[in-house]
């Protein structure tokens, strides 16, 4: 099978559905002549022209909202904001208007809008321009959040969002866009809200989203080495959160420990870790539940600072390690 990168697998995505809708549609900041922030909408401009490539004003208050009503008179866009980081100045938008606009009118109308944000740390972007801000967005009824690990998941599931009726964030890593992968070149889509495993093991469940799932494997075929079986599980959808692939995971290995970039106060993991205890799977538990998470600080602009609060493999690895003491 051919590979591509994670940032073509999303473009795939993109040009797909625009050829065969013409209500899809891309806008956001720099995505024409310049091909986005990533590169990711190069080539998209001279395709599809500038009434269905849409270079906006720096206002993501303003172009957020001029997707929320296309969106309305049943177009699909695709908004694009440059760094999740970016998204609290359309919070407005995004929470009070394309959240609960379907649930305020009783059904009869949507939003089928999908806002696509690059997101995470890594870059040395410093603290307004890396963080992870997902676990915000789940607190809110009436949104998708989706955050893909790989190539062939990005584009199965932007297609699904894409075909979504109702409002999708839509997160990619910084650090993934120039990862390969397999991508069939046919079109595709996966299940919105169903995790996949992506390594089997016996000893630890692994609950992880986005980059971390690549360290969380890479620490895994180290952990082997040493008779520590560690099953990742890769959510991929964080709202709905596939539970029950979840719970099962844990039920077989006893163990629990969740990986997110995201700060480890009020981030994604304790949800997770709420959803096994309120389970059948909290009286399968060995231990207790473990989450490696980026540490309670703004994200620092030094490259050797961030390494210090970002998980690492180094960091999984001992979190492993202590659960299986």
């Amino acid at each position: 099978m051919r590979e591509l990168t994670y940032g073509q697998a999303i473009k795939e995505a993109m040009t797909l559905e625009m050829r065969q809708d013409e209500d899809v549609f891309l806008m956001g900041e720099d995505i024409g002549v310049y091909g986005g922030c990533f590169g990711v909408s190069l080539g998209m401009l001279e395709e599809f022209g500038p009434e269905r490539v849409l270079e906006t004003p720096i206002s993501e208050l303003g172009f957020v909202g001029a997707g929320i009503g296309s969106a309305l008179l049943k177009m699909r866009p695709i908004v694009e904001i440059m760094f999740s980081d970016f998204s609290t100045v359309c919070y407005d938008q995004i929470v009070n208007q394309a959240a609960k606009i379907r649930y305020m009118f009783g059904g009869k109308n949507s939003v089928p809008i999908v806002i696509r944000m690059p997101d995470g740390a890594g870059t040395g972007a410093a603290a307004q321009h890396s963080q992870s801000p997902e676990a915000w967005y789940t607190n809110v009824p009436g949104l998708i959040i989706i955050a893909p690990s790989t190539p062939y998941d990005a584009k199965g599931l932007l297609i699904s969002a894409i075909r979504n009726d109702n409002p999708v964030l839509f997160f990619e890593h910084k650090l993934l866009y120039g990862m390969k992968g397999e991508v069939p070149e046919e079109y595709y889509t996966l299940p919105i809200g169903k995790a996949d495993i992506k390594r089997e093991g016996s000893d630890i469940t692994v609950a992880t989203y986005g980059r971390m799932v690549h360290l969380c494997l890479s620490a895994a075929e180290e952990l082997l080495e040493e008779g520590i079986s560690l099953e990742v599980v890769d959510l991929r959808t964080l709202s709905p959160l596939d539970k029950r692939t979840i719970i099962e995971s844990v039920k077989k290995t006893g163990r629990l420990l969740i990986v997110h970039e995201a700060h480890k106060t009020g981030g994604f993991g304790g949800e997770i870790a709420a959803t096994v205890t309120e389970s059948e799977a909290f009286y399968y538990l060995d231990s207790p539940i473990e989450r490696c998470c980026s540490m309670d600080v703004p994200i620092p602009c030094s490259l050797e600072l961030e390494k210090n609060v970002l998980p690492t493999k180094e960091r999984i690895i001992a979190s492993a390690r202590g659960l299986m003491k």
